[in-house]
């Protein structure tokens, strides 16, 4: 019966959302500017460093301690476990979500990765042992250090990642709140020939089940509006690398679709953006939604299908110069450099960071212990507040999906408002997974048998060649 009233509270919760964003970006809390070197004063606009993340501010993040050992994200509606115990293999941690009660409560899960980091803030700080400022607010977080290195205490997500790293390691993606980055981890110690489990932490989340998934609109004139998280995109790269101080500059005077109020994405705008079920490896494409055109490199070897790094406009305080470098995400391939190998060492869609400027003549180079690629040089794609979408009759619209009946127990129809040309219906279970894909063609109308699921949330996503739709869906 718990279970019930968790799920009854949880599309509650889910409800107060939807008159905004089902996607609300948390705000990295950064209020400092930066220059290439040093903590500066706010920049005035059109000068030099104007555009970066302390320049814009968005949903400031905002906690409440329920006071049982669980903290309420007052932003995206999630409800968090506080501590995480002892580090857990992967599927170690998804039995403890299964089993958990906590606060009343037996509906936890473990997160995705765009759930996990909605947590980070970028006020964090890693300059030595003796120096970490965590990237999580610890008054209601636990956030322990690492072992043997402080920084060895990253988080477990769901996101397996669909290619392989290092030497063919099984890879889960995972959030460290010691160092601010997104890597992928090896599923299994390495050196033991699959037969010994890498161990991380694992903390567990409810609530709003739509929390991280895009809803995508191509407004047919070089933008793209996801209605999930009200921000407008640059459709294509302009096929140009800068360095991040030349980033700033563009993307501010940018003159786009008839808008001026582009700006540099901060880096949790821009990773909300990344699509993992996407990698060059295995999808021959951009860890991003193909609506999006994303230009094609060579890697630092000289050769094609690389994808490049983007700038975001979040300083990372990191090493001992920490206002030197600024975040970027992979879209292509998070290479590095082992024993004269080049390879991909944590995955498309990972978050790190790069020098803000030196001189291109002497890049790429290679740093760390995995000898990540430095380019320094790197992408942009730009990115503005949309318009509310109620408030505006020529903004494009996603397709309209229903479903009856909703819940459903057997088979269920979903039904569009109006014909597509052909139309790919996805359903993911709650954990992200895709469960069925059915190709349509001309039809407003199809059957979808749910009778050999097992109970529990499910998300149908219809996408044509120009705009998606994802809907919730109850299997009782």
């Amino acid at each position: 019966m718990m279970r019930y009233q968790g799920l009854t509270l949880l599309f509650l919760l889910y409800g107060m959302f939807c008159f905004a964003y089902t996607y609300p970006i948390v705000d990295t809390g950064v209020h400092t500017f930066y220059s290439n070197t040093a903590i500066i004063a706010s920049p005035v606009e059109g000068s030099a460093f104007y555009g970066q993340d302390a320049c814009y501010q968005g949903n400031e993040p905002s906690y409440t301690d329920n006071g049982n050992g669980t903290t309420t994200d007052n932003v995206t509606g999630l409800m968090w476990q506080q501590h995480m115990g002892e580090k857990l293999s992967f599927y170690d941690a998804f039995a403890k979500a299964d089993t958990l009660t906590l606060g009343g409560y037996t509906d936890w899960r473990m997160p995705t990765l765009k759930e996990l980091y909605s947590l980070i803030k970028y006020t964090g700080q890693s300059s030595g042992e003796n120096s970490i400022i965590m990237y999580i607010d610890t008054t209601y977080f636990e956030q322990p250090l690492g072992s043997p290195r402080p920084i060895d205490a990253q988080i477990w997500t769901t996101n397996k990642y669909l290619g392989l790293t290092m030497q063919g390691d099984s890879t889960v993606f995972g959030v460290n709140f010691v160092d601010g980055r997104i890597k992928g981890y090896p599923l299994y110690q390495p050196g033991s020939n699959g037969t010994i489990f890498h161990t991380l932490y694992a903390k567990m989340v409810r609530g709003n089940p739509a929390y991280g998934i895009n809803n995508f609109v191509d407004n047919a004139d070089g933008t793209i509006t996801d209605s999930a998280t009200g921000l407008m995109w640059q459709r294509s790269d302009d096929g140009t690398s800068r360095d991040w101080q030349e980033a700033l500059a563009y993307a501010e005077n940018l003159n786009l679709a008839g808008y001026t109020d582009w700006r540099l994405p901060c880096v949790k705008e821009l990773q909300s953006i990344v699509d993992y079920t996407r990698c060059p490896d295995v999808t021959n494409s951009a860890a991003i939604d193909p609506l999006f055109n994303t230009t094609m490199i060579n890697d630092p070897n000289g050769n094609p299908g690389q994808y490049p790094y983007f700038w975001s406009s979040t300083s990372h305080l990191d090493g001992p110069n920490p206002y030197t470098r600024a975040s970027y995400v992979a879209f292509g391939e998070a290479q590095g450099q082992m024993n004269g190998i080049l390879m991909d060492v944590h995955g498309a869609g990972a978050q790190r960071s790069d020098p803000k400027s030196g001189n291109a003549a002497n890049y790429p180079q290679f740093m760390g212990p995995q000898g990540d690629v430095l380019y320094v040089y790197n992408y942009v794609r730009a990115v503005r507040n949309a318009s509310d979408p109620s408030a505006n009759d020529d903004l494009i619209q996603p397709l309209r999906l229903n479903i009856y009946p909703n819940p459903v127990t057997g088979v269920c129809t979903l039904s569009l408002e109006k014909n597509s040309e052909s139309a790919v219906v996805d359903l993911y279970n709650l954990r992200g997974a895709l469960v069925t894909r059915q190709n349509f063609s001309n039809t407003r109308q199809f059957q979808l048998d749910m009778s050999n699921l097992p109970s529990g949330i499910y998300f149908v996503k219809v996408k044509s060649n120009t705009t998606s739709s994802t809907t919730k869906l109850l299997k009782l």
